[in-house]
């Protein structure tokens, strides 16, 4: 494939990461691709890292306008746990699973909103202004759950993360869903053009008569929303809301698929199918650590190489100095 070709398909770099992975992984454990169908429903390895990766995906899918708009969030691992604390404490006081659902995504939208606020409006960098709500939000969400971790008992709050429908796992397909009603909205209506058009030049976009800030702090919500999902999800399978422990690094993963994606940290293009991609690679890494039983403490160093490498590959200038290389090399036997 040519350079050119690359260029437009970022995505092709988190493909073949995944594929060999997944490669690697049928060789050590041949049954690692099989699926069985058990009681009308599928399971298997592969499904698992979906239903395990649907959070991470739903924390990506919004990092990504986030990202697109030259900007981070890293309160959405904090905001996971302040939405599993909502949901805790609701679904203990026996509030509806609707009302339930609604308060956890609002938590999740006001955060972003406070974010957006900051960051769009009053001007704070994005990495200062997102750090302030992820150290306090951790302390918010231990005030919700007054320091314990409250054990949730509802099997339809359950179903989120363990049901199926059709015989497929919920979490999965609702996310999925997710992402391609988002990849519509944004290509099919001039939303995504804005959302380029502010990470590429944020001034320029503002003499164009675009509402910068409103697109960056819009942003920013949408970001919250998902991460506010990602919670319930989150409680809803560990049964549990866990104010010091969900979530925790999320924020990285997020940050890592969208950029192993192919958007780029310094705004503009942005890829909604490299983010999902991403995950899903972080996701099969993850799981591929944990059957070869690598420690958790070490856990971090494969997944910050494969980052790396997967970046790299990404980078024009590195792939030309490869070619170069290889062109000298020729030269020199020849």
């Amino acid at each position: 494939m040519s350079d050119s070709a690359l260029r437009k398909t970022p995505v092709i770099w988190p493909l073949i990461g995944l594929a060999l992975l997944v490669v690697l992984n049928a060789v050590m454990n041949p049954a690692f691709l099989r699926i069985t169908l058990l009681g009308g429903h599928v399971y298997g390895v592969p499904v698992d890292i979906l239903v395990q990766g649907s959070r991470t995906m739903l924390l990506a899918l919004g990092m990504t306008l986030v990202i697109a708009t030259g900007g981070v969030d890293l309160s959405v691992g904090s905001v996971v746990a302040i939405s599993g604390a909502v949901c805790a404490i609701l679904l203990q006081g026996g509030t509806a699973l609707a009302v339930t659902l609604a308060a956890a995504v609002g938590a999740g939208v006001f955060a972003g909103a406070i974010n957006g606020v900051l960051v769009a409006r009053i001007g704070i960098q994005p990495i200062v202004a997102t750090l302030i709500l992820m150290v306090a939000g951790r302390g918010i969400a231990q005030l919700i759950v007054g320091g314990q971790v409250i054990i949730i008992a509802s099997p339809r709050f359950e179903f989120l993360a363990t049901g199926f429908v059709f015989g497929l796992p919920f979490a999965p397909l609702l996310v999925g869903l997710l992402f391609f009603a988002t990849h519509l909205f944004l290509r099919r209506t001039a939303a995504g053009l804005f959302v380029e058009a502010v990470g590429d030049n944020e001034t320029a976009s503002r003499f164009a008569g675009l509402a910068a800030a409103r697109v960056k702090a819009l942003a920013y919500v949408f970001c919250g929303a998902c991460a506010g999902l990602s919670g319930a999800l989150t409680a809803a399978n560990i049964r549990a809301a866990d104010a010091y422990g969900a979530g925790a690094n999320a924020e990285l993963d997020a940050i890592f698929a969208v950029v192993v994606g192919g958007t780029a940290l310094t705004g503009g293009r942005f890829s909604i199918l490299g983010s999902f991609l991403g995950a899903l690679l972080i996701q099969t890494l993850t799981t591929t650590m944990y059957n070869v039983g690598v420690p958790p403490a070490v856990a971090p160093m494969p997944k910050a190489l494969l980052i790396i490498a997967v970046s790299l590959l990404q980078s024009e200038r590195f792939r030309g100095w490869i070619a170069g290389v290889r062109t000298r090399k020729r030269r020199a036997i020849a």
